[in-house]
């Protein structure tokens, strides 16, 4: 950023919501009036034409009415704006105004006035011309070595050159390998146009050749007949800078050889007018515009660089000679003779009609600070005011306070009230289950606030395949002590089980203050617990199942009438100890209570629907227990971790892991070789003779079905993955918590358990469950579950990537739970081996590898590890009766 900013002379806006651009902005003698004065020519995209001739009193001063010479509409957009000499008959000076589809003459002229409100201006049309085509830009000069006269080249949009005589149309000729116009300008010294073409190359075309070339009339006539008609368009020299071009001018001093500058959107070149390049410069910003000038050093030319960050760099050559802060991004910059005893004035425009007259200073706009009284310091009442801010200091860095403050003082409570009942009318929508009724909840959100609170945002959410009508609500302000109400319903929406109950509700506000009126952004947040009878129903009991758990407690069983009076029938006696479950999605869940012994069981078909069933039942049972002040409740695990069926949910999830990899390079594949042949067949047919397509077309429509068809069998391989991931997820939350009622974790550990096993809340290609857990696992066996310094010196790999199998996986889970049955405790304390010799006075015991592959790899069996005495497996048998029940559990 430059010390100076540029010194303001003159300056005013144009109009209201008009925009410019770069060639809206011309400085001239446009009336001829022989005083070497220059007057300011702007023309804007909504057709007005204003010329100004600036005189203030003193440097700064805003515009004088007297200062606007002219102001006229058009009607048309004006593109650009151009000075020259362009009526026959006489070197007057006239405007050359290029609109969209016309090319416009005029005649600027001025009578001297007899009041004191001053001259009067006036435009007269000399002669216009409409075109064929859009117009883009426009360049003029003695095009042919005309004497005393200049000729006008317009560039349009297509890529044609129009060339215009005067009063009379020339020719017209299509620039070859045209895409997209670019700069152009005219070269008197080689009679030459140059532009800069979408391949990011200077071309420059000859007049003579243009001239003599193909009429672009006869374009779409055959070969022969454009042979004949003309020779073909050649370019006379080409030199490739690799990039778009924003600008080009064409310099011819005195004291300085000939020169073409070119503006490219990172560099401005210098080449001589063969087309090689005298000099370079690279540029560190955006450049917007351009314009060189002469300078005081013989052999060297001087440019102006404005850029986007509003400054204007002075170069000499390649040197950076002063650089200096404008109020605007300018989009066209000129040098003016504005007055007889001030030469050399910069003109500046901007998108928006900020023009500016200004001049380099050296006058540095610092701020300089007020002068403050001098007075007396009285210290004893500074001791007085530090004492009393040591003591707000001291109160407000107290413990108590940093902690958040309890519900009833926060500046804003939210708090959600769901519904005992289901709603009477089911408000799902587009729920993927293939049940009959799809029941939903009502869930009742009330924020109350205790102050202003000012762009309220409420965020409701539920873990998929769950739902809510609703997920986002914006209020108006709320004022001190009001609330505000919503409903919503949540409902299954997904076809499977989800892997909680829970949501959250978020809510985002700012509270104003003195210092920020805008407020200080808060957020205050709540969870509630949706009931089970959301995605499952009573069913008649199911007497065999591929998976049973058992709860051990310390307490007699409690009947279901009294815990699960939502699901049983009181009038039905044999529900008391035994009850089924039916999923929405079509699984089956039983419950048994133990009538003699402190135990309940739970069965079903599938590993994942056991952890729902037996979540709320730990729930209640805490519950219950709790209304009746009993504080010693608790629940045990004593039976074997189902490692081998979480295994297998393991593998399913990552096999469609993997199908999503080989879906995404088969489409990758499918997908080259469809515009492959898209390409061959566009070659083709723009051909003029065209061959046969040689069954092009028949390999086209196969690819394009089989893009369709793969693309199809990725979407379904994600549905599938999405539901594999909620089922693991729920498999995961089950074995977390019979590992922590098997070794009886605490809080901290259960966290650190969770952490370890669910580390996300989606499972993406790039990020997925199997790498981020087997790294979380691999730190916890290198740390707190380390056997020996040799293990805790093992360094682990910083980056995570899909791994080849599961096998590494599933042998560190093993590990793992081996080592949590040996006496290892979880922990993230650095200080590991100083606590893990406190837990285990001998460590924990090695591992026979051997062992380890034997017991993970036998299919069909279950990972044991031995707690208070050998638990030897389970027995299933087909009975549901609580004999059956105590005879499964007995050693």
């Amino acid at each position: 950023m430059s010390l100076f900013k540029a010194r303001d002379w003159w300056s005013t806006i144009l109009g209201e919501k008009e925009e410019f651009d770069q060639g809206c902005l011309c400085v001239a003698d446009v009336d001829n009036s022989g005083s070497g004065q220059d007057k300011i020519i702007v023309g804007s995209y909504m057709g007005y034409l204003r010329i100004f001739n600036p005189h203030p009193v003193k440097p700064g001063d805003g515009v004088q009415p007297e200062d606007l010479l002219l102001e006229v509409q058009l009607r048309e957009p004006i593109l650009q704006v151009e000075v020259g000499k362009f009526v026959s008959g006489t070197e007057g000076l006239h405007l050359a105004v290029l609109h969209c589809r016309k090319l416009c003459v005029y005649a600027v002229s001025g009578t001297l006035g007899n009041v004191e409100h001053g001259n009067q201006y006036q435009i007269k049309l000399m002669y216009e011309h409409n075109l064929q085509r859009t117009a883009c830009n426009m360049t003029y000069g003695p095009f042919g070595g005309v004497k005393g006269r200049d000729l006008i080249c317009i560039q349009s949009m297509d890529g044609m050159l129009m060339l215009f005589e005067q009063e009379s149309y020339a020719f017209g000729r299509f620039l070859p390998g045209f895409l997209l116009p670019g700069p152009l300008t005219y070269s008197s010294r080689t009679d030459s146009f140059i532009t800069v073409s979408s391949c990011r190359q200077v071309e420059s075309y000859k007049y003579q050749v243009l001239a003599f070339a193909t009429d672009a009339d006869e374009r779409q006539e055959t070969e022969q007949q454009k042979l004949s008609s003309g020779k073909r368009l050649a370019v006379d020299w080409v030199l490739n800078i690799g990039e778009q071009a924003l600008d080009i001018c064409v310099v011819s001093f005195n004291q300085a050889v000939s020169s073409i500058f070119v503006l490219g959107e990172r560099n401005f070149f210098c080449l001589k007018d063969n087309g090689q390049i005298r000099f370079m410069k690279k540029l560190d910003y955006s450049p917007s515009c351009f314009i060189p000038y002469c300078s005081v050093k013989e052999g060297t030319i001087n440019t102006l660089v404005g850029n986007h960050s509003k400054m204007l760099n002075v170069y000499q050559d390649v040197t950076l000679k002063w650089a200096t802060q404008l109020p605007h991004i300018p989009v066209s910059v000129k040098v003016a003779n504005l007055h007889r005893d001030l030469k050399g004035v910069i003109v500046t425009l901007s998108d928006n009609g900020h023009l500016q007259c200004s001049y380099l200073g050296t006058d540095p706009s610092l701020f300089q600070a007020p002068r403050v009284d001098s007075r007396e310091i009285n210290y004893e009442e500074f001791d007085a005011e530090m004492k009393e801010l040591q003591k707000v200091i001291k109160e407000a860095t107290k413990t108590q306070d940093i902690f958040p403050k309890s519900e009833k003082h926060r500046d804003l409570i939210v708090t959600a009230e769901v519904s005992p009942n289901l709603d009477a009318e089911s408000q799902a929508i587009d729920s993927e289950l293939k049940a009959e009724a799809v029941p939903s909840v009502t869930v009742k959100i009330t924020i109350q606030s205790r102050v202003t609170a000012q762009k309220p945002n409420l965020a409701v959410c539920v873990q998929a395949p769950l739902a809510v009508t609703c997920d986002q609500f914006i209020f108006d302000d709320l004022e001190p002590d009001s609330s505000e109400t919503v409903v919503l319903s949540v409902f299954l929406k997904g076809n499977c089980s989800p892997s909680e109950l829970e949501g959250n509700c978020v809510v985002s506000y700012n509270t104003p203050t003195e210092l920020n009126p805008e407020g200080i952004l808060k957020v205050a947040q709540c969870n509630f617990r949706l009931p089970l009878r959301l995605i499952c129903f009573p069913a008649q009991p199911s007497k065999a199942a591929n998976h049973k758990l058992t709860i051990d407690t310390n307490k007699p069983p409690i009947s279901f009438l009294t815990i699960f009076s939502d699901f049983v029938d009181p009038s039905e006696d044999d529900q008391a100890n035994v009850l089924a479950f039916q999923f929405l999605t079509g699984s089956k869940t039983t419950l048994l209570a133990s009538k003699t012994s402190q135990r309940y069981r739970i069965q079903s078909d599938q590993l994942e629907d056991l952890w729902l069933i037996t979540k709320e039942l730990t729930l209640r049972l805490e519950e219950h227990f709790k209304k009746q002040n009993c504080k010693d409740f608790a629940c045990t695990f004593s039976g074997s971790i189902p490692l081998q069926e979480y295994f297998e949910l393991i593998d399913r999830h990552f096999e469609l892991r993997l199908n999503a990899e080989k879906f995404q390079e088969l489409l990758s594949e499918r997908a080259v070789q469809f515009r492959a042949i898209e390409r061959r067949l566009l070659t083709r047919f723009k051909d003029k003779t065209p061959a046969p397509l040689q069954h092009l077309d028949t390999l086209l429509e196969g690819t394009f079905r089989e893009v369709i068809a793969l693309a199809d069998a990725a979407e379904e391989n994600q549905a599938n993955m999405f539901q594999a991931f909620t089922k693991l997820k729920s498999a995961t939350h089950l074995v977390i918590m019979l590992i922590s009622l098997w070794q009886k974790l605490s809080a901290d550990q259960v966290a650190i358990l969770e952490a370890t096993f669910l580390p996300l809340a989606e499972d993406t290609q790039e990020l997925g469950w199997e790498e981020t857990v087997d790294a979380a696992i691999s730190y916890l066996l290198r740390t707190c579950l380390s056997k020996s310094s040799k293990e805790q010196a093992l360094t682990l790999s910083s980056q995570l990537c899909m791994p080849k199998d599961t096998s590494r996986l599933k042998k560190n889970i093993t590990l793992f739970c081996d080592r949590l049955a040996k006496g290892g405790r979880l922990s993230l304390s650095t200080d590991s081996a100083t606590q893990q010799a406190a837990v285990m006075p001998g460590g924990c015991t090695t591992i026979p590898e051997s062992d380890l592959e034997e017991r993970t790899v036998i299919p069909g069996s279950t990972a044991t590890f031995p707690n208070h005495g050998q638990i030897a497996k389970q027995k299933s048998k087909p009975g549901l009766s609580d004999d059956a029940a105590e005879e499964a559990e007995k050693p």
